[in-house]
């Protein structure tokens, strides 16, 4: 495989991991929010932000499959001679974003549907079902940093 097709896969790996993570844990959020707005419409507002909070992951693969093809040149511009050694270096720098952001969906979708039901309960504690939830993300931002430290620090040419 060339340098070109290792960092396009790379690419292609942190958008769909990091977004297959964000579609389990919206929709594990979204399955309980669901329950409780058809129980209580007017707590909509504050299950809202949890049922949402899982889909940032998949944003952050986006980004960096978004910067990967811009560092390519595939989007306005002809892609510079990428060696091997170089497309592998992309590619594991995809990693991290891609699987720390896939397992911190999933896992925050959990905290969230869990955010739910407490917020089902105790509406006036949402807030601190978000902040729960926000635990989780932490761990995909960092994935996010490092692919994109990782990314930014390979050079072409």
């Amino acid at each position: 495989m060339d340098g070109l097709s290792l960092s396009l896969l790379g690419a292609a790996i942190a958008v769909m991991l990091a977004g297959f993570g964000s579609v389990i844990g919206v929709a594990l959020a979204g399955q309980a929010s669901t329950a409780v707005i058809g129980e209580d419409p007017q707590k909509f507002g504050k299950v809202i932000l949890l049922t949402a909070l899982p889909g940032t992951q998949g944003i952050y693969g986006f980004v960096i499959g978004f910067l990967v093809l811009l560092k390519l040149q595939i989007i306005g511009g002809t892609p510079p001679p990428i060696t091997t050694i170089q497309g592998w270096y992309i590619l594991f720098s995809c990693l991290p974003v891609a699987l720390a952001g896939f397992l911190s969906a999933v896992h925050q979708g959990k905290v969230c549907a869990a955010g739910v039901q407490m917020t089902a309960k105790r509406a006036e504690e949402s807030g601190k079902a978000i902040i729960l939830g926000v635990f989780v993300e932490t761990y995909a931002v960092l994935g996010f940093l490092a692919s994109f430290l990782m990314t930014s620090g390979v050079t072409f040419g």
